[in-house]
């Protein structure tokens, strides 16, 4: 059966309370978590000013918990002009789609910010997710270029360096608004049979643990997959 790997997204010290939440909801179905850290989130949260935040990751790190970097700021630039970019900013997020508009230069200068911050802090990139899943098409190139082996969208899961891809259920939940928060819960509890032929991912958000609704559903999901979880995103491309 395919396996199942869980994320938790805009990991970031202005969401330590809710990242906390969520691992300790994945550890009671022995899941252990990916973390997608965004350096600097909306440009007020830098990591290299919040120290016990960074401790706490590399603790994480240390412990199995892979590390993926999150964008820079996880906001849109407001330069997008189309249908695309109003399909990324105001149904795929809520203004957070940051790579799905930015030009290759621009786009790649915070891929490789987000980077050098990470070195100096003492982490490590197992891969790079874009906010809100949303890639221009120049992402994938610049990744596979600066050596990322893992990195995702909506549907599918990717090695950018082996140009490898392949298909993958992705689960989660939207709190923006009420109708956002009971779509998505009848989805995912309707999608879920399909984890049985596709590997699947789940994927955490801060707003998932501010509701008493979506704790509840985070920890069915969880538990209806508990014994088929992996910790690395790359072992759903195999």
């Amino acid at each position: 059966m395919p396996r199942v790997h869980v994320s938790i997204h805009d990991v970031s010290p202005a969401f330590a309370g809710e990242v906390e939440d969520a691992l300790a909801a994945c550890a009671r179905e022995g899941a252990t978590a990916a973390l997608l850290v965004v350096p600097d989130f909306h440009g007020r949260w830098p990591l290299d000013r919040h120290p016990r935040f960074v401790d706490r990751l590399r603790e994480l790190a240390a412990a199995g918990h892979e590390i993926y970097l999150h964008g820079y700021e996880h906001r849109a630039s407001g330069r997008g002009r189309g249908l695309r970019s109003a399909f990324a900013q105001r149904v795929a997020s809520g203004g957070e789609a940051e790579l799905a508009d930015l030009d290759r230069d621009e786009g790649e200068r915070r891929i490789d910010a987000g980077a050098a911050m990470f070195a100096e802090l003492g982490l490590r990139a197992a891969g790079f997710v874009a906010p809100a899943w949303q890639m221009a098409r120049w992402v994938l190139p610049a990744l596979a270029a600066r050596g990322y082996r893992y990195a995702e969208d909506h549907f599918r899961v990717y090695d950018p360096v082996a140009h490898r891809a392949r298909a993958s259920l992705v689960l989660n939940f939207a709190s923006r608004t009420p109708a956002r928060l009971w779509s998505s819960a009848l989805f995912v509890r309707a999608a879920r049979p399909l984890r049985r032929v596709l590997p699947t991912r789940i994927a955490l958000h801060p707003g998932d643990m501010r509701s008493a609704v979506l704790r509840r559903e985070v920890a069915s999901v969880l538990r209806a997959a508990r014994g088929r979880f992996t910790p690395r995103g790359a072992d759903l491309l195999t």
